[in-house]
């Protein structure tokens, strides 16, 4: 059983090794524990700092990509790696590494295929009254939209199955946070929530610039989550509430023309037949995005076996460095050739030769 611990990181060099420290060196049930950094266009010494403090691979991006997109590289190379579980975690130590064994141990034991960290969001000195409220506020609604019992969704320590890692998928350039657990509750995955401890704060949160701004892309993400995996229920809603605006004033009007007053009313059957006209194209086009949510998921079940072939042809296991994206498909190319000569050759023998004491370097390119 092999865990992949991943931190995002974007100029951490300065709290890096406080995390690393803190993170556990062995638990139950599992074999092999590895620790692996995306360096998203980091400026500062996050590399350097992450190779000072034993980090086992990094996944370097050229430019800074943002979190969301980070987070996906994070766990490309940890399939590739042959992680069996993947722990996502902050680089700022904003979480207990210890609580690690809680996270996985659902996963150990069969339990859940996905188990999110709940932090005591009352007690966290540096929130304030207002961000508490949002956070209790914003689970619940991810919670609605999701079908599933988190307690904190925006909680970025989190453990994923292999299985459950390889049905990820994240549309936006902000965050995963909620849009995952939309998607795996959507996906009817094994969800579970586990209580964890938070350390001192060491820096303001660099995700958003406001709390207005965290709002608004929240929101957005939520809605467009909700379309995308709820389609036909979110346009039905949607419909249906213009029809009943449309209903309620063709009943005005009616009522009205019955007693006399009819004239002069012209404009209320003018806005009745727009709400109706929209009400019922909302209803079409929820029943189109059904069907395309339909073949959405056919391609998700392709989408999965897919890259399930691709991390057994061109498995990252006992590499210690690839140079760039380039170098990655060439080694992929090579390994599907070669299979078909030789089905014992090892994988790593037929990738570039580099020293093995580097650490994994990814860049990925936009």
């Amino acid at each position: 059983m092999k865990l992949l611990i991943q931190i995002p990181c974007y100029n951490e060099a300065a709290t890096l090794k406080q995390t690393i420290d803190d993170l556990p060196k062995h638990i139950d049930g599992v074999d092999t524990i590895e620790y692996l950094i995306i360096n998203d266009g980091s400026k500062d010494e996050t590399v350097a700092a992450a190779k000072a403090c034993g980090v086992h691979h990094v996944v370097n991006c050229k430019r800074n990509r943002g979190l969301a997109r980070g987070f996906m590289s994070g766990i490309d190379a940890c399939l590739r790696l042959g992680a069996d579980i993947i722990v996502n975690t902050d680089a700022d130590n904003q979480y207990c590494g210890q609580d690690i064994e809680k996270l996985v141990t659902p996963i150990l034991t069969g339990a859940a295929d996905f188990v999110v960290g709940t932090r005591p969001i009352a007690d966290i000195e540096h929130f304030s009254n207002k961000k508490k409220f949002l956070q209790k506020f914003g689970s619940g609604v991810v919670r609605f939209f999701s079908g599933t019992d988190v307690e904190d969704a925006p909680s970025g320590f989190r453990a994923y199955s292999r299985a459950a890692a390889m049905r990820l998928n994240v549309h936006n350039n902000y965050t995963y946070t909620m849009e995952t657990i939309i998607q795996a509750g959507q996906s009817k995955l094994a969800i579970e929530c586990v209580p964890i401890r938070t350390n001192p704060e060491t820096r303001k949160s660099r995700l958003f610039k406001s709390m207005t701004a965290y709002i608004r892309r929240s929101g957005v993400t939520i809605i467009r989550s909700f379309m995308m995996y709820k389609p036909l229920r979110f346009f039905s809603l949607s419909g249906g509430v213009l029809l009943l605006l449309g209903l309620i004033l063709d009943i005005r009007f009616l009522i009205l023309y019955l007693l006399g007053d009819g004239d002069g009313h012209i404009q209320s059957i003018i806005l009745s037949a727009i709400f109706l006209i929209l009400g019922l194209l909302l209803l079409v086009f929820g029943l189109m995005s059904d069907l395309i949510s339909a073949n959405r998921k056919l391609l998700e079940d392709i989408q999965v076996r897919v890259r399930d072939l691709d991390y057994r042809l061109s498995p990252l296991e006992g590499k210690s460095s690839i140079n760039n994206l380039d170098q990655w498909e060439e080694a992929i190319t090579v390994q599907k050739t070669k299979t078909t000569a030789s089905a014992t050759t090892p994988v790593a023998s037929q990738m570039s030769t580099e020293s093995a004491d580097q650490s994994l370097e990814t860049e990925e390119q936009v």
